[in-house]
Formats: C-alpha cells, structure tokens, sequence
C-alpha cells in the first residue's frame, strides 16, 4: 500500500474520503473505459444497467445472506439523492422521522431541510461502546437506520434490529436503511442487512464508494423492498432522477468484483489506526472504539471544537454540531491515512 503525502500546515482530518490510493482494478477499469468508449452507453433501462444490479445482488447474497432482488433496485448518483427521492415519496413536509443521533451530517440537513422533523433515537454511552434507546415512534412515518452507524462506528446486532423492526411493523413504518459502511465493519462484529428481518418495509441504500475511496465517481444502488414506495419512483419520468454514468458504473463493478484484496489490507490498516487513536488521545477527549467506518467520535466536553482546532492546531475535523442532538460537545476524525500523519493529527489536539 503507498499512501499519499501531507503537506505542510493544516492536516485535512474532516473529509469524508480516505487518505489512500484507489485500488488497481479500478484503475485499470477506468483506463479502459477512458480509452475505448465515452459514448452512450447501451443501457436499455434508466432504472440502472443490469450487470450493476446484478453485481449488487451478488454482493449482498456473498457477504451478508441476503437476497435481494435485483428488478427492485435502480441506480442513483449518490445516497443523498436517494434517500431526498425516498423521503419525498413517502412523507411530506412536517412528518416525523425516527433518527439514530448524533447522525451523520448531510442526512440531518436533508430531513431538517425538507422540513420533516427528527424524532432522536439518541446514543448512550454504554461499557466501551454505545447503545440507542428506542423511544415512543408512534408519531412517526420513518425509521432513517445508519447501520454501521456514522458517526459513532456502532454495528447494531440481531437483538436491536429485531427490536427496531418490531416497533416497526407495530407502527407501521417504512425503514430507510444506510448501510454504506458495511464493507468497513472489523471482526468480530457482524454487518446484518435490515431486509433480511424486514425485507417489505425496508429501503436499502449502499454504494461502493466509502469502502473502496470513491466518492467523487458518483454511483449508489438503492433497493426498493417496499412495494409502493418502488411503484411511485418507477412511475415518475425516465430522467427525473438521472441516469448512472459510465465511469461510476465501472468503478463500482471493479471494487465489487475485484476489489476485496485491496479492501482486505486497508481494513489491517484502519483496525491498527482505530487502536491507535486511543492509544495516543489525550485522556481528557473521550473516544470509544468503532466497531465499523474509518471515523472516530471525539468528546471535548464543550462546543466549538472544530473550528478551536482548525484555528489553534490547524486540523479540520467536522463539528459535531452539525450531527444533531447529542453532538454539540463533539467533533468527528477520520483516521483513514498513513500513521505519521496520524500521529501528527493527535499530537497537535493536546
């Protein structure tokens, strides 16, 4: 593995991305792409080309069991399209959805931004890890499911999410499942797929892009388990919602299919690099070990910590403010990079 080079001065920490280059087969499957073919590609479908449903089914049947059904998923540019399309399908403004917090960023000003109110499902601190404490959802349209949970790394076990998808099928809810960082999940936790306890009630949404360091390509695949949801977004027009484009097609094709040697060494690197942050922390930020992603969940004991220390120590970190209730004394650190500049990262917020 070669690692890219930090400069001098402020140490990007906050960005989403990994510090690492992508892997050769999906490299060499954009090259090929560049240098035969960038016309119009042969897709008959505008839900999504075949063989990348395909290779999601196959995906998600090789690693996690579950069978999804690839006629029930189409494709779109990335998890916030999809989950805006979903929500606009499914609740109008001034509905109620149940949200795991502190949550992931960009999802919170979707549901604040379509003005559909968020219902905290909130994180306790529990033993070395966390746990959600379910509330009362029969006020709500949606369960929007972060699982492995961003940004605190928390894998759900079978308990939980059977305990989720009773409550549930009690209220009749529709369950959006985010499940982008199941790849990054470190043993001996276990990724579970919410349709496999709930498969007529869940939405899936997931793409390549986390696990193999793709987000600019621009591809994700959502599942549609939900029969009606499925029918209104199949019934709108072919280009409301966009079209895959060759090169997120291709790269997405290449991490799923050849990629899992490149995954394999980078999950040693991030395992390494998670124990490393609690080793090397200054003891008065709180931090507990992920179980899944590339993030660690930092407690300052006060607000304000990411712009202080993009400011005092000159690391970009996301603030916790922006990941709703219960991030407010928080900020968020990726540690996908190589381990001086790690070490250099948690030198500087002593």
């Amino acid at each position: 593995m070669k690692w890219s080079k930090a400069g001098p001065g402020v140490i990007p920490a906050w960005v989403a991305d990994m510090d690492f280059p992508v892997a050769q087969p999906i490299r060499e499957a954009l090259e090929r792409r560049a240098a035969t073919d960038l016309g119009y590609p042969n897709w008959e479908s505008h839900v999504a080309p075949e063989v990348l449903l395909e290779a999601f089914a196959e995906r998600m049947e090789s690693r996690y069991g579950w069978q999804p059904s690839p006629g029930h998923a189409r494709a779109f540019t990335d998890l916030n399209q999809a989950l805006q399309v979903v929500l606009h399908h499914v609740t109008e403004p001034g509905d109620r959805v149940a949200l795991h917090t502190p949550a992931y960023n960009a999802f919170v000003a979707t549901v604040t931004g379509m003005q559909r109110e968020i219902v905290p499902v909130p994180a306790v601190p529990y033993g070395s890890g966390w746990r959600f404490e379910l509330p009362d959802l029969s006020t709500c349209k949606v369960v929007l499911l972060l699982n492995p949970h961003n940004p605190t790394g928390r894998v759900f076990t079978h308990d939980e999410l059977t305990e989720l998808a009773e409550a549930a099928e009690r209220h009749d809810l529709i369950v959006i499942s985010d499940e982008i960082h199941a790849d990054l999940t470190y043993a001996p936790h276990r990724h579970i797929p919410f349709a496999t306890l709930l498969p007529e009630r869940t939405i899936t949404l997931t793409s390549a892009s986390k696990a193999f360091n793709l987000g600019g390509v621009r591809c994700a695949v959502a599942h549609f388990g939900h029969e009606a949801t499925r029918k209104a977004v199949w019934g709108m027009p072919g280009f409301l919602y966009g079209d895959a484009n060759v090169f997120g097609v291709e790269a997405t094709l290449a991490a799923w299919r050849h990629g899992d040697p490149w995954l394999e060494e980078v999950m040693r690197l991030l395992d390494r690099n998670r124990h490393v942050v609690a080793e090397r922390l200054p003891g008065t930020i709180g931090y507990r070990v992920p179980e899944a992603t590339y993030l660690a969940w930092l407690d300052f004991g006060r607000p304000g910590n990411a712009e202080r220390l993009e400011r005092e120590a000159g690391v970009l970190l996301s603030g916790g403010e922006n990941f709703g209730p219960g991030g407010e004394n928080h900020a968020r650190l990726n540690f996908a990079t190589s381990l001086p500049v790690l070490e250099e990262m948690l030198r500087r917020l002593t």
